[in-house]
């Protein structure tokens, strides 16, 4: 067996495991209750099938630039899908989007007023 056999028979384990994340991700968006339940389906599934479909096809192609443009997708999407969850949370607390009976701890309980007073 060649090392591009097990190059790509292991580019296909990361894609399909990577797609299938993904795909869960998408069912949770829709099944899930609440927005705090949501976000999470939405940031951390999603964002580890993005990084096994990128492994996945850095695996398949093989060449440096191909190999660069995904490490700097990977990257973008690390350092983004946490703040935009963040921002989506704290965006939706003083509007009641969220069930405080499934929280265990309120941080921003004592807060509220503050929040709220923001236009």
């Amino acid at each position: 067996m060649s090392l591009d056999a097990v190059l790509d028979a292991t580019a296909a384990v990361c894609l399909i495991a990577g797609a299938l994340l993904s795909l869960a991700a998408g069912i949770a968006l829709v099944r899930f209750p609440d927005l705090l339940s949501r976000m999470h389906a939405a940031a951390k599934p999603q964002v580890l099938g993005l990084l096994l479909v990128l492994l996945g096809c850095a695996l398949r192609l093989r060449t440096g630039v191909d190999i660069t443009t995904l490490v700097l997708v990977g990257a973008f999407q690390l350092a983004s899908a946490p703040v935009a969850a963040h921002m989506v949370g704290r965006a939706a607390y003083p509007h009641d989007q969220i069930r405080t009976d499934l929280l265990v701890t309120d941080e921003l309980a004592a807060h509220l007023d503050r929040i709220s007073e923001r236009p």
